[in-house]
């Protein structure tokens, strides 16, 4: 995100022919695949940050041998929160590099389907008015016979500032894991990842406080007042398993935490980007279905990578650390707790919106 928080994306240009491409490169030996393109990343545009183990998906393209000749390669790319740009990297000379507008990048790359996973971070519309809205709603009814009660529901003002609220605690869910991820990295600044993730719960707390007051005092919702209670319920209770991992570090002085931890930290860094881009769409939610299922579908996705994550990490913490160092075990079982409950949030949260959609698009 720049300044403005809108969302910018990062093109580098090839050494050969010189069009625009993201950052890639060959598998790296004893490396997972997100980590050799976080590797990846740095060498050929001096960038750091959190890389998601899930894949957003693959693309094909030839690439051109030295000698002249080419071969089909396929590349899975991987979702990386920037944390960092270095001023130096071992490529900078090599190439050129530009940070683009989502449109901008999409149109700047040549590979069909490259196009297609970066048009796909496009910045939320807007709301459309009341009389758009109707005749939306007219059109997928298809001469059905309208409710009255609904018609009514929607032709009505909306009160209160639920979607401003929902999209103020996302914001809370994005600098917590962002917070979270940079904790579980270790180093000498850990105490201030951990007030950055106290500080983000206490807003969150202030804004659920506040949904749940206007839900009261409100005549008419956007939505039943279950469904506003239950979105913004389990959207805290992320950021209150966030605080409760925090917690548990400074509690138990942890400071060095296992490769799985870590990249269960950068699924929660893309499961709630992913809410945050939810989040405005639902002022739409005819307009908008289509492309709230794709992005619930990929937090149900993430959820089951995060719960394989998990099962091998505990896993290999048991047989390091259960005979030798049992209390070593114990705290790392209850980081991973708290981790996969997270995760489990998040997939509530794709929950909640899908059922919106059902109901109201």
């Amino acid at each position: 995100m720049d300044e403005s928080g809108s969302m910018r994306i990062l093109l580098i240009t090839s050494r050969e022919t010189r069009r625009w491409v993201i950052p890639k490169g060959n598998r790296i030996k004893g490396l997972a695949a997100h980590r050799a393109a976080e590797h990846e990343a740095f060498e050929e545009a001096g960038i750091a940050g959190i890389a998601c183990p899930a894949p957003l998906g693959s693309y094909r393209y030839r690439k051109r041998r030295r000698d002249g000749t080419a071969r089909t390669a396929t590349v899975d790319v991987f979702p990386l929160a920037v944390t960092h740009q270095s001023v130096d990297w071992p490529e900078r000379g090599e190439r050129d590099q530009q940070w683009f507008s989502v449109p901008d990048a999409a149109n700047a790359v040549d590979e069909p389907d490259l196009k297609l996973m970066i048009a796909a971070f496009r910045e939320p519309p807007e709301e459309p008015g009341a009389f758009t809205r109707a005749i939306l709603w007219l059109r997928l009814q298809g001469g059905e016979r309208i409710p009255m009660l609904r018609w009514f529901q929607a032709m009505m003002p909306k009160q209160g500032r639920f979607f401003e609220q929902f999209e103020e605690h996302a914001a809370t869910l994005v600098a917590g894991a962002d917070a979270l991820a940079r904790l579980l990295k270790g180093g000498p600044d850990m105490a201030d990842h951990c007030r950055e993730i106290f500080d983000r719960e206490h807003e969150a707390d202030d804004i659920i406080r506040e949904v749940l007051q206007d839900v009261r005092r409100t005549f008419i919702t956007p939505f039943d007042r279950s469904a506003i209670t239950g979105l913004i319920g389990v959207m805290d209770d992320a950021i209150d398993q966030m605080n409760q991992t925090a917690k548990a570090t400074q509690l138990y002085e942890v400071t060095e935490f296992t490769p799985q931890m870590q990249d269960m930290s950068a699924i929660i860094v893309e499961a709630a980007r992913i809410t945050a881009e939810a989040m405005p769409l639902l002022r739409s939610l005819n307009t908008n279905a289509v492309r709230l299922h794709e992005l619930t579908d990929r937090l149900v996705k993430l959820e089951g990578h995060a719960d394989e994550i998990h099962e091998a990490g505990l896993k290999a913490l048991f047989k390091a650390q259960s005979q030798a160092h049992p209390m070593a075990f114990i705290v790392g079982r209850e980081l991973y707790s708290h981790l996969e409950k997270i995760t489990d949030r998040f997939e509530d949260v794709a929950n909640e919106i899908q059922g919106l959609v059902i109901d109201h698009a």
